[in-house]
């Protein structure tokens, strides 16, 4: 019984920036355990890629390419993949993360990370949202960061932070605004999380690793699973009583 609400055969997920890294490994968790997966991707070579890896694993996926910053490009997406079939299961995981000092920000990454990180989000959880409530059932599943509750060391991207603080309060939001339709909003709050990106910085930044090891009570960056079972938690039926939350993946570090 209990193990049976974990699954998710016969739904429909799209993972928003599903082609990689964490995103990727969430459409993996997703597929996995039953769901047909759509991978909304910006790079069509990074979603293809994505949607054979996936297939060889004997997971239904489908890549599609689509700008989530366009609001009407997400209307559309959502509109056309709904006629298709019911979308269940909505990930808001596209992100990025760029660096810069506090007076050398330019002022297109404020806007673009803005756009990226907390304007699309809203934008799809609308959309798709619209589809779910119609339904009366669906989930909403978006990726904060531990970002969003604190300030990070050695370095302190302001504009990656405050984009997801935003998603955070949207998150909540959002959740109370739908929780009577059927519709459930959460999201979680990675810490460090070793990724293709992060990998790097072992040899470019070695100061930052051990800094944020060093921070983390756990003494390790987190691995992309870790984040996706988690996710794949609050999208099934196991969290059927879960919306309006924010859950920390950071292995203890903003615990101290």
């Amino acid at each position: 019984m209990y193990l049976d609400k974990f699954g998710l055969k016969g739904r429909r997920a799209v993972v928003t920036g599903g082609g990689r890294g964490i995103g990727l490994e969430i459409s993996k968790a997703l597929g996995e355990a039953g769901a047909s997966v759509v991978i909304a991707e910006l790079d069509p070579d990074t979603g293809i890629t994505a949607e054979e890896t996936l297939k060889s694993l004997g997971i239904d996926a489908t890549a599609c390419q689509i700008d989530v910053t366009q609001p009407n490009a997400v209307a559309e997406l959502a509109r056309q993949l709904n006629d298709e079939s019911a979308v269940d299961i909505l990930i808001n995981n596209a992100g990025i993360a760029l660096v810069t000092d506090f007076f050398d920000t330019p002022d297109d990454v404020w806007t673009r990370t803005m756009q990226v990180n907390s304007d699309a989000a809203f934008w799809c959880g609308r959309e798709f949202g619209r589809h779910m409530v119609k339904r009366g059932a669906g989930s909403i599943v978006n990726i904060g960061s531990m970002c969003g509750y604190i300030v990070t060391k050695p370095h302190n991207p302001i504009p990656y932070m405050a984009s997801k603080g935003a998603i955070h309060m949207t998150t909540k939001a959002m959740a109370c605004a739908l929780a009577k339709t059927g519709v459930r909003v959460n999201a979680v709050a990675p810490g460090y999380v070793e990724t293709e990106m992060v990998r790097p910085l072992y040899d470019s930044n070695p100061d930052w690793i051990a800094c944020w090891k060093e921070m983390t009570p756990m003494g390790r960056l987190a691995q992309t699973h870790e984040i996706a079972s988690t996710v794949l938690f609050l999208a099934s039926d196991a969290a059927s009583y879960c919306t309006g939350t924010i859950l920390s993946v950071d292995g203890g570090y903003t615990s101290w």
